[in-house]
């Protein structure tokens, strides 16, 4: 006879557990420190503009890789041709250059006057001619001041000379009078 309302007095055997021995110990850790994991970032999408490479060659081979160049007859270009003096000959013209003024020629000849053993570089030699050139604007804009506030339509040494004892500093201005009266008086005389 099964009774079925009365509980199982043998209740069912369970597998065994794990050993408490097992349960009790840490699990082993690793003798290196801990360190935090590399982040991966996510895989970059190729944009469709940008230029794909080409595909490597399949051999190293220089000889295999390299291409025959193909023979192909270039046709000649129609050449622009200008009438000259010889009758229409195609010689090629030359540009002149424009002549630039500068006063380096003149910085060099007092240079040698002064230092004759004594050179100078291109780019100090640059300095002086621009140096130069600030100076004569420097004058000539004094002078063309001093004519129109005295109401003369033309600028004289005398202006010039005013113009120099205006920009100039003290003895410097005195010798350039000097040597400018000097320069006027040989240009009279001559």
């Amino acid at each position: 006879e099964t009774n079925t309302s009365k509980p199982n007095a043998n209740p069912p055997v369970l597998p065994p557990c794990a050993p408490k021995s097992d349960l009790s110990s840490p699990p082993p850790r690793s003798k290196q420190p801990w360190r935090p994991r590399p982040r991966r970032s996510p895989p970059r999408r190729r944009s469709r503009w940008r230029r794909r490479r080409s595909p490597r060659p399949r051999s190293a081979c220089p000889a295999r890789t390299a291409k025959k160049p193909v023979e192909t007859e270039k046709k000649p270009k129609a050449e622009k041709r200008v009438p000259g003096k010889d009758g229409g000959a195609d010689k090629k013209k030359k540009k002149a250059k424009k002549s630039v003024e500068t006063y380096k020629i003149y910085i060099f000849k007092v240079l040698k006057q002064v230092h004759p053993d004594i050179g100078i570089s291109s780019k100090a030699m640059s300095i002086m001619n621009s140096f130069i050139n600030d100076i004569f604007e420097k004058l000539a804009g004094e002078s063309a001041k001093l004519a129109r506030y005295n109401k003369k339509p033309t600028i004289t040494s005398r202006e010039i000379q005013t113009a120099v004892r205006l920009v100039l500093p003290g003895e410097l201005a005195k010798h350039a009078v000097s040597e400018g009266t000097k320069a006027v008086t040989k240009f009279t005389s001559s």
